[in-house]
């Protein structure tokens, strides 16, 4: 895993210079060449070809697992980011991809095969972490207005050889997308720019500005199989305010509430900041109410013992939920 992020990062260097890019996008082209297993870029002379080729032939992409080709691309993806000034370039902490990636396995045990949607798929992070602890057939989406991203991801889950859909889009706009089992998403918090486009949800505001994490609650239901499952990352305060008296009826509507895990303080810089896993079901002829919703304040995922515990009483919560 080292090795190839070495290599990821020497001739993302190198391609950025050539290029006249940024860092990121640079990360994005060379990883298209290691999946093509060609120097795609024809604006990059002889010379440098034959150096980005020799740090090339320092990894053998096939004989690595696809988790350590996420995690590999994963660190060259946050060195990026944090060069980058956009907001929106944050990634989902690996801890909680995989945490998710353990609820999307259980909810689906029973299924032979499921689909699932990320609309705000950003890199590909969540998606891929989540796939590779699965061992099922899976009809993966994503979907991001973020051009890079975008790419990022599309070279992301061709590096580990998982087939995907991707769409570069406004989320929130019509997806060609058909419900799915699952909807998985890390939602971006603020306000949606479009009012016109607000106008079709029910969570739009009165005045000004929507919240753009309550729209994309309201659209992850319409692209939910009745019985489907939204497992979303939600700020701890989504709740509170005027505005979620709506949110809290759309929810009640719609839905049954499995479950709220809010993630340890420390993994967030500031607290207003914090986000807990929020687990809803989609009514349906199949869906049920849980006896009792799974609440849950983590420990910290470096405190084994503590750790531990919670995944026991998780555990006793799905054979009970079964």
């Amino acid at each position: 895993m080292e090795t190839l992020f070495k290599v990821i990062d020497d001739t993302a260097n190198i391609l950025r210079n050539k290029l006249n890019c940024t860092y990121l996008e640079a990360v994005s082209e060379t990883g298209e060449n290691l999946f093509e297993k060609a120097i795609l870029q024809e604006e990059v002379d002889d010379v440098t070809k034959k150096r980005v080729e020799k740090e090339y032939e320092r990894v053998d992409i096939e004989k690595l697992s696809k988790e350590s080709i996420r995690k590999a691309f994963q660190l060259a993806v946050l060195k990026g980011m944090k060069e980058a000034t956009q907001p929106n370039h944050e990634m989902t902490p690996d801890a909680v991809s995989i945490f998710v990636g353990y609820f999307v396995q259980k909810l689906m045990e029973k299924k032979d095969e499921f689909s699932i949607l990320d609309p705000a798929v950003g890199t590909g992070n969540l998606l891929t972490a989540i796939l590779n602890g699965n061992s099922k057939k899976v009809r993966a989406y994503g979907s991001d207005v973020d051009e890079l991203l975008v790419k990022l991801s599309y070279v992301n889950a061709n590096l580990q050889h998982h087939e995907m859909e991707f769409f570069n889009q406004d989320s929130l706009q019509p997806l060609f997308v058909d419900p799915v089992d699952v909807v998985t998403v890390d939602l971006p918090v603020g306000y949606y720019p479009n009012d016109e486009g607000a106008s079709t949800y029910r969570l739009r505001a009165e005045e000004g500005h929507s919240y753009a994490h309550y729209l994309f609650i309201e659209q992850s239901f319409r692209y939910l199989k009745e019985g489907g499952y939204l497992i979303a990352l939600v700020p701890n305060n989504i709740f509170s305010g005027d505005e979620a008296k709506k949110l809290h009826a759309f929810i009640k509507e719609e839905g049954f509430i499995q479950g709220l895990l809010q993630l340890p303080l420390t993994m967030f810089k500031k607290e207003q900041h914090a986000k807990s896993i929020f687990i809803v079901q989609k009514k349906g002829a199949t869906a049920t109410p849980p006896s009792q919703a799974l609440l849950v304040d983590l420990p910290s995922f470096s405190n084994k013992e503590a750790m531990s515990d919670i995944m026991s009483q998780i555990n006793e919560w799905f054979t009970a939920k079964q």
